[in-house]
């Protein structure tokens, strides 16, 4: 389906065996409150109209599933990071965008200007979140996403140094056990998978999310 100025989207059971469900519209902050809330998020490419997804099956994270190995317990334990929380979301989507690139041997990236401009609109309003790994006074790992009722859809990590996006990621499921019942991590990861994300359906995952009624 192609999007108009129109605030709506398909069903999310309309989405093809790739999960993506519609191609258009725009990054403004209404859609992307509705998308969320509706089990979507935007990935694409620079270049490339909006494409958006709600993939079936969901990787998600249910906290209390969380796994800590043996060796990232001894590194918590270290004190070698400093985690902060909601400190500097920029900081942590700019590193998102090159960093990652970076590693990947990229040209370019799918947080585009356009994406960047979008998620810190949303964080100015109190809608997207991040978390900060800091050695000493270097920030060196972190992750951000969106807050959507008792879910955290995350976004995207980058990490700088071992361990550092592990870091953020356990630090927010343990920050956040009692507020969310639930970490999104979209489609299957097997950096996540170590740390004890698994896969449930779309149908499942929708009920997690706040009613749009």
């Amino acid at each position: 389906m192609f999007l108009t100025d129109q605030l709506l989207f398909p069903s999310v059971f309309q989405a093809n065996e790739d999960g993506l469900l519609a191609v258009g519209g725009d990054l403004s902050l209404e859609r992307l409150k509705l998308a969320y809330k509706s089990g979507i998020f935007p990935w694409y490419s620079h270049g490339e109209p909006i494409l958006w997804y709600s993939p079936d099956p969901r990787m998600v994270l249910f906290p209390s599933e969380l796994k800590i190995s043996k060796s990232m317990r001894q590194v918590i334990r270290s004190n070698r990071f400093r985690v902060t929380f909601n400190c500097e979301f920029e900081q942590v989507i700019t590193n998102c965008k090159s960093v990652n690139r970076t590693l990947q041997g990229q040209t370019d990236t799918w947080i585009t200007d356009e994406m960047q401009k979008a998620y810190i609109n949303l964080y100015d309003k109190g809608i997207a979140k991040s978390v900060e790994v800091w050695e000493k006074d270097t920030l060196v790992g972190g992750l951000y996403g969106v807050e959507v009722g008792n879910v955290f859809c995350g976004e995207s990590m980058f990490s700088k140094t071992s361990n550092a996006s592990k870091m953020a990621f356990i630090s927010l499921v343990n920050h956040s056990k009692k507020k969310f019942d639930l970490i999104d991590c979209q489609i299957y990861n097997e950096h996540l998978a170590s740390l004890g994300a698994r896969e449930i359906s779309r149908a499942s995952f929708l009920k997690y999310l706040p009613s749009l009624g």
